[in-house]
C-alpha cells in the first residue's frame, strides 16, 4: 500500500510541475501577447516564488496538524483553481497575481509528500522513496514542453492552463480513496513544538541555508531554459517542444539515482552522515558543468552540459530532502520542510529578479556561472551548521533491519 501511496505522490508532483512549467514553456508566446520584457517576466516568476515562500510554513503546519490526507487534498484543490485562473488573465499583473495564488498552494506538495514518506518508509528506504517522489519534478518538466506546446498550437495557449488544472482536480478523489485509512492527526501537547524552538535549532538553519542556495538552481532551468533556447540558441517554439525535455529526462535519472545510491550505501553499513557527504558533495561538483554552457557553440553540446547539471542537481536534491528526515522527528518534518521552503522561496523570489536584470543588461552567462557554484555552497553550509550530524550517534552508525517499519 505504501508504494501505491508513493505512486500517487509521484503523480501529483508530475502534475504540480506541469502547472509550474506552463508559463516557462509559453514564455515566448506570453511575452509577445502580454508585451513583457525579460525583467517583467522575471517579476512573474518571482511572484510565484513569493507565493511559495508565503505558503510554506502554513502548509507545513496544516500537514503536521491535520495529516496529509486532508492537508494535501486541500492544497491540490487550492493550486488547481489558481492554475485554471491563469487562462483568463489579460495582463502581466493579473498573471503574476494568479501565479502568487498558485504558489501558496503548490508548496504543500513537498511538506505533505515528505511527511507521508517519513511515516511509511524505514530510514534505509526513505531517500530512495524521496528520490522517486522528487523525480516527479523532472518528469513534469520533461512532459511539459511537448504537452503544453501541443495544446497551445492546436487549441490556443490559454487551454494549456486548463488541462493541468483538470488533472489536479481528478487526482483528489483518488488520493482520498487510497489514503482513507489516515485520519486527522491530533498531536499530544508534548509533541507540539513552537516555531521559536525550531528556529533555535542549528539543524533548522542548516536545512534552510542549504535549500536557499540549492533551490534556485533547478528553478533557473525550469523557468528560463525555454527562453534561453529561443533567444540565444534561436530554436523555434516547435523545436523547443521536440527537444526541450531532454535535460529533464536526465534529471529524472539523477533523482532516482540519488535516492538509490544513498539507500545502497546505508544498507552497506555506512553512517548517514558519511552517505550525505559523499552523495551531496560529489553531485555538487558535477553541477559545475553549467560553466561550459555559454561557451559551447554547439547547441547539442550545450544541451548535454545542461542535462548533466540538471541530473546532478536532482541527485543532490534527493539527499537534501533526505537530510530533513535525518535531522527531525516525524512530528516536525512538515514544519521543518516548510521552513526550508521559506528559505528556498526567498531565494527563488530574489534570483529570478536578478536573472531578468542580468539577461536584459548583460547576458545569460553570469547566471550560468552562479548556478554552477551555488549547490556546493548549499551542501557545505548544511554540514557546517548542522551540528546534529556530528553529535547524534544514530546518524553516525545505524544498522537498519530491512523488515523494520516506521511508526
Amino acid at each position: 500500500m505504501r508504494w501505491i501511496v508513493l505512486l500517487l505522490l509521484l503523480t501529483i508532483t508530475i502534475i504540480n510541475f506541469i502547472d509550474r512549467q506552463t508559463v516557462s514553456v509559453l514564455a515566448p508566446v506570453l511575452c509577445q501577447a502580454l508585451h513583457l520584457s525579460n525583467t517583467q517576466y522575471g517579476r512573474i516568476v518571482a511572484a510565484f516564488q513569493f507565493g511559495m515562500m508565503s505558503g510554506e510554513f502554513p502548509m507545513g503546519w496544516i500537514m503536521d496538524r491535520w495529516g496529509v490526507r486532508l492537508g494535501l487534498a486541500g492544497a491540490v484543490l487550492w493550486w488547481s483553481l489558481a492554475t485554471g485562473a491563469q487562462s483568463i488573465t489579460r495582463s502581466g499583473f493579473q498573471l503574476g497575481l494568479a501565479r502568487f495564488w498558485m504558489g501558496t498552494g503548490e508548496c504543500g506538495n513537498y511538506s505533505g509528500g515528505m511527511k507521508a514518506i517519513f511515516r511509511l518508509f524505514v530510514p534505509a528506504e526513505r531517500t530512495l522513496a524521496i528520490g522517486i517522489f522528487n523525480t516527479g519534478s523532472m518528469v513534469g518538466a520533461t512532459v511539459a514542453p511537448p504537452l503544453v506546446i501541443y495544446l497551445a498550437r492546436h487549441y490556443g495557449f490559454r487551454t494549456a492552463f486548463l488541462v493541468p488544472a483538470s488533472l489536479g482536480l481528478l487526482w483528489i478523489p483518488l488520493w482520498m480513496l487510497v489514503h482513507r485509512d489516515v485520519q486527522k492527526t491530533s498531536l499530544p501537547p508534548s509533541a507540539v513544538t513552537p516555531i521559536t524552538a525550531l528556529l533555535q535549532d542549528s539543524s533548522t538553519w542548516a536545512i534552510m541555508l542549504c535549500r536557499f542556495f540549492i533551490g534556485p538552481v533547478i528553478q533557473f532551468y525550469w523557468y528560463w531554459i525555454p527562453s534561453y533556447l529561443y533567444q540565444v540558441r534561436h530554436l523555434t517554439l516547435r523545436e523547443i517542444g521536440i527537444v526541450g525535455w531532454v535535460p529533464f529526462l536526465l534529471g529524472d535519472l539523477g533523482g532516482i539515482a540519488g535516492g538509490w545510491c544513498a539507500g545502497r550505501l546505508q544498507r552497506k553499513g555506512m553512517s548517514t552522515y558519511s552517505v550525505r557527504r559523499i552523495t551531496m558533495y560529489s553531485s555538487a561538483v558535477l553541477c559545475a558543468f553549467s560553466l561550459a554552457v555559454p561557451h559551447l557553440s554547439s547547441t547539442s553540446a550545450a544541451f548535454w552540459a545542461i542535462g548533466i547539471a540538471v541530473m546532478a542537481d536532482n541527485f543532490l536534491s534527493a539527499n537534501m530532502y533526505g537530510a530533513v528526515t535525518d535531522l527531525f522527528p516525524e512530528h516536525l518534518v512538515g514544519r521543518a520542510t516548510g521552513l526550508s521552503g521559506v528559505a528556498g522561496g526567498l531565494s527563488g523570489l530574489l534570483f529570478p529578479l536578478l536573472t531578468g536584470v542580468l539577461v536584459d543588461r548583460v547576458s545569460y552567462a553570469p547566471v550560468f556561472y552562479m548556478v554552477a557554484f551555488m549547490p556546493m555552497v548549499g551542501a557545505s553550509l548544511l554540514f557546517a551548521i548542522g551540528t546534529r550530524y556530528r553529535s547524534a550517534p544514530g546518524l553516525h552508525r545505524r544498522n537498519v533491519d530491512p523488515n523494520e517499519r516506521a511508526t
